[in-house]
């Protein structure tokens, strides 16, 4: 039979057609009634078990290898369906119709490499020794999509439980066209938010004494949470915390009854995540407290810590480089702080995310990033993504 890679590049064309007609019509977050039925009729002939979501438009295929007796190995590849919400300024042909909507994160690049996966798989099915979930899932962008497929059962899609998970991500500059990269252990961050109110009592600014100031107060507090990170956290499993927002007051003579900041913490370890909830919280109550104020804290947990497996990670790294050679490959020095929802698939089951430069401009470096709403990405990249995706499930189904 043909190999993978070059019957990939044969169904490239209607790949790109997919891709061009879904970046017409991105919808956000959950509900993408447009994307799911795009995807479905991009199905339509081929042998596959199929589902879709009840609590968001997802799509999950099943399809069943015809060389094992169910007991095959089950591998789990994902495509995020979601756009942003985003003007698109690209002036390209087929840009966003959808005001305000545009998908400037390349998802439309991955559903239709998914599909071609689909495709390609499924002209195999007789060779597979196993099981191949193909997961079409919204709100990457947003509320975890991932964990609410989790929840409907996108794991267990099989009759049986994934064994390995894949997935990949298109990006817009920083490489030239066509490199791949990835890294293993920790690739992306978890990211974690919370909101302090620091509650104190107000008066005139000419009698701070008859007052509890909570301005000062939240000020200190906001120095002591860079403290806390230096003299807490190694250096070498760094933690990001960044205070975006500060309010308070309404005149410049008038002492507020409190004082409200918010922030954001990115780590790259489940230990440091599990640690900074509790301190942060007693750093910042003790603070209101020495001062006879009171904080109230709203803590609301983000993604997870994307983590690849370091075994499943080898296996990705080894067949990208079989397929496009070592000169194609960069293996990443450090961890972004980015967050991703695979991270969700990646705690339950081994698995690598990788991804793959589609820079459409000459000079990656001042190319427009990801989410950008000039952000531009070559679908050029799309057999070699359908490819990848194909042969990472074959192989893997036949290590067993």
């Amino acid at each position: 039979m043909q190999p993978i890679l070059d019957r990939a590049h044969e169904i490239a064309p209607d790949l790109i057609d997919l891709r061009r007609e879904l970046h017409r019509v991105p919808e956000l977050d959950r509900d993408l009634p447009k994307t799911q039925a795009l995807v479905l009729r991009a199905l339509e002939g081929l042998d596959l078990d199929i589902t879709t979501g009840t609590a968001l438009s997802s799509v999950t295929a099943v399809l069943r290898g015809g060389a094992h007796d169910g007991i095959g190995p089950v591998v789990l590849l994902r495509g995020d369906m979601d756009a942003l919400p985003v003007t698109e300024e690209t002036g390209l042909e087929f840009s966003s119709e959808q005001p305000g909507q545009m998908h400037a994160c390349g998802h439309d690049l991955h559903v239709a490499a998914l599909v071609g996966a689909a495709r390609l798989l499924c002209e195999r099915r007789d060779e597979l020794a196993g099981d191949v979930v193909l997961m079409w899932q919204p709100a990457e962008e947003t509320t975890a999509g991932a964990m609410a497929m989790i929840d409907e059962g996108v794991l267990e899609a099989a009759g049986r439980p994934t064994d390995a998970a894949y997935c990949l991500h298109v990006m817009s500059s920083g490489r030239p066209l066509g490199t791949w990269f990835s890294r293993p252990g920790p690739l992306w961050g978890a990211s974690d938010e919370f909101i302090v109110r620091v509650v104190g009592v107000g008066g005139h600014g000419s009698a701070p004494h008859m007052t509890r100031d909570p301005i000062p107060v939240a000020c200190e507090m906001v120095t002591a949470l860079q403290t806390l990170v230096t003299r807490r956290v190694d250096i070498n499993d760094p933690v990001v915390l960044t205070v975006g927002k500060f309010a308070a007051g309404t005149k410049e003579n008038i002492i507020p009854d409190d004082a409200v900041f918010e922030a954001t913490i990115r780590s790259f370890s489940r230990a440091n995540r599990d640690l900074l909830e509790g301190a942060v919280r007693r750093l910042l109550e003790g603070i209101a407290d020495a001062h006879g104020l009171r904080a109230e804290i709203e803590w609301t947990p983000g993604y997870p810590v994307t983590i690849n497996d370091e075994n499943e990670y080898a296996f990705a790294r080894a067949t990208l480089t079989d397929l496009f050679g070592e000169g194609r490959y960069d293996e990443e020095q450090f961890a972004d702080p980015g967050t991703e929802d695979f991270s969700y698939v990646l705690e339950r089951v081994p698995g690598a995310y990788v991804s793959i430069s589609a820079c459409a401009a000459d000079d990656p470096a001042t190319a427009a990033d990801n989410h950008s709403a000039r952000a531009v990405f070559d679908d050029s990249v799309l057999g070699d993504c359908a490819g990848y995706l194909a042969e990472v499930a074959t192989r893997r189904i036949e290590r067993g």
